[in-house]
């Protein structure tokens, strides 16, 4: 093995071939250093496949910020990490995460790293969060845009409002709101819902705190019920339901009545094998909500929404939309079930439409 090559090719990799070149000013100076860099850090320790390079830049640009003193390495770093496949966010998290460790200082120091990066690229930050209160327990809100009229999305059960996410970076200028509903998210916890008329308290309760007077609903998955009931009794405020995937309550995965709450097994129903193979930070929230699901929460949350019918939407349009490989809907059956309900189908997605094409869903949902 050439170790000089080897280096040189992985630091070109990791910097988009900027690396080299600062190398080659260190090695005017000083060859040792030089070669320290191109053949110990990038051939010995970086091209190994133990670690994938997006971990080992995550974990490069923690201990860089946990050291302080090493913005020239942050700056190279941080970029590195999101060449390598790292979510924004995922940077902007890390930040937080080291503040108990390493104190504030360093955090915000490897804040203001990451943003710089960020700003740099033109890469939005995560949308604004609110905290709401609610009769019997608190809950998180994603909150972009202003208004008295927009977009209130309501997640799947097995999810939290940050399935979300890249939709609303995708949807026009304008007023959306997305809760953590009961027993999921921020609002894990919460003392659980007699039925679906308590959930849809929840949301005007919600709509009421943000000053969100109308609001077309959109429901993903299991959530339907929730639409649905939200539009019977909060008539006049929805001005329509647009139904993305749906499925009556604890179709997604798992039995309330057993107990069992969704595992791994089941992400191969919601996800396409391309979004696992490539792995993006969608694949990666989606696991994640599934290893660190609140099994108790996600069971009274799911019986609540058993309890409503999501066909029964009152007056209230209803357009139904369902990714175009989605295995978990009958797409025949939908348009029986919501008579009158118009069809779009999303190509190249499966069941998590937000997650594997927001853009499409987002065209689709104003379209």
């Amino acid at each position: 093995m050439n170790r000089r090559e080897v280096g040189l090719r992985e630091f070109a990799r990791a910097t988009d071939g900027r690396g080299p070149v600062a190398t080659g000013v260190v090695r005017a100076a000083s060859p040792v250093l030089a070669d320290g860099v191109n053949q110990f850090i990038f051939a010995d320790v970086f091209s190994r496949s133990g670690l994938g390079a997006r971990e080992r830049e995550m974990i490069t640009v923690t201990v860089l910020a946990a050291i302080g003193a090493a913005d020239n390495q942050l700056g190279v770093h941080v970029p590195a990490a999101l060449r390598c496949g790292a979510d924004p966010e995922e940077l902007l998290q890390l930040c937080e995460q080291i503040a108990p460790y390493c104190g504030f200082p360093r955090a915000l120091n490897a804040l203001r790293a990451v943003r710089a990066v960020l700003d740099e690229r033109g890469i939005a930050y995560p949308a604004p969060v609110a905290e709401v209160a609610l009769a019997d327990h608190g809950t998180l809100v994603t909150d972009r845009g202003e208004g008295e009229h927009g977009d209130l999305l309501l997640h799947a059960p097995e999810l939290d409002r940050r399935v979300w996410r890249d939709l609303i970076a995708a949807m026009p200028e304008g007023r959306i709101v997305a809760p953590d509903l009961r027993g999921a998210g921020a609002a894990v916890g919460a003392p659980a819902a007699a039925d679906h008329a308590a959930l849809a308290t929840d949301m005007i309760g919600v709509m009421d705190a943000l000053g969100l007077r109308t609001a077309r609903v959109v429901c993903l998955g299991g959530a339907a019920p929730l639409g649905a009931a939200l539009a019977r009794a909060a008539a006049g405020r929805v001005t329509e339901l647009v139904l993305v995937g749906p499925l009556r309550p604890g179709g997604a995965g798992g039995s309330p009545a057993s107990g069992e709450a969704p595992d791994a097994g089941d992400l191969a129903h919601w996800l396409q094998p391309r979004t696992f193979a490539a792995d993006p930070w969608a694949a990666r929230y989606a696991r994640d909500r599934v290893a660190r699901i609140d099994a108790e929460g996600w069971a009274s949350l799911v019986a609540a929404l058993a309890t409503a019918d999501p066909t029964a939407t009152g007056e209230v349009p209803v357009r139904v939309i369902v990714g175009e490989h989605d295995a978990l809907v009958d797409h025949d059956a939908v348009s029986v079930a919501w008579l009158g309900a118009t069809l779009t189908h999303v190509a190249g997605a499966g069941h998590l439409v937000p997650l594997e094409a927001p853009a499409a869903l987002a065209a689709a949902i104003t379209g």
